[in-house]
């Protein structure tokens, strides 16, 4: 890889975790605590993603359903559909799938949704290794050279955890769709609130 990453497919894991549809309750909990991760993609015997079992999911079905573990398997179990990324997803959109999802993984699957790799949210940061402050700016500068200087200096600009939070005036005439969408296009940005005065 050279440059700088901006695909799913520079940053991704080839090795993935997974289980089969029949994998019953133990085999999937003993391989996330062998393997520390969270959740597992669930494939068809020819590789293709169907769903995603997570620990939360092992902890409702085994509450709700009350059976024994052996009869709970990942096919049962699994969240459908299952969230996925293409190999060559922005950056952005694997960021903002997980922030929607309050994901910290997700599948990389082909145009035929055959099972290629995982991008973890560490795959994610490791990119972007600047801190709030420093993205905040980035933003500030995108706004600046989108709409010039004086059309965003009275609008404020908070970064947490990759999340922008707008404030103070509007900056320019852009509607609210096309500012987010302008936000939202700048690398490490994962989500946008629009917290704006309304035009006088």
């Amino acid at each position: 890889m050279t440059g700088t990453p901006s695909t799913v497919a520079d940053v991704m894991t080839h090795a993935v975790v997974a289980v089969g549809r029949d994998a019953d309750f133990r085999d999937i909990a003993d391989t996330l605590q062998r393997w520390r991760i969270s959740a597992v993609p669930v494939l068809t015997g020819d590789g293709r993603v169907v769903g995603v079992v997570s620990e939360a999911d092992l902890l409702t079905a085994r509450d709700r359903d009350g059976e024994r573990a052996d009869a709970l398997t990942a096919g049962r179990m699994m969240s459908v559909p299952a969230v996925t990324v293409h190999p060559g997803s922005p950056l952005n959109e694997a960021a903002r799938a997980m922030s929607r999802g309050h994901l910290k993984r997700l599948p990389v699957v082909d145009g035929q949704h055959y099972l290629v790799g995982i991008v973890s949210r560490g795959d994610l940061l490791k990119v972007y290794p600047g801190d709030d402050r420093e993205l905040a700016d980035r933003v500030r500068f995108e706004l600046a050279a989108a709409l010039g200087p004086r059309a965003a200096v009275d609008t404020g600009v908070r970064s947490e955890n990759g999340r922008i939070t707008l404030t103070g005036a509007p900056p320019g005439t852009l509607s609210a769709p096309l500012l987010e969408r302008l936000v939202r296009a700048v690398p490490g940005v994962v989500g946008v609130e629009l917290r704006l005065a309304a035009p006088a």
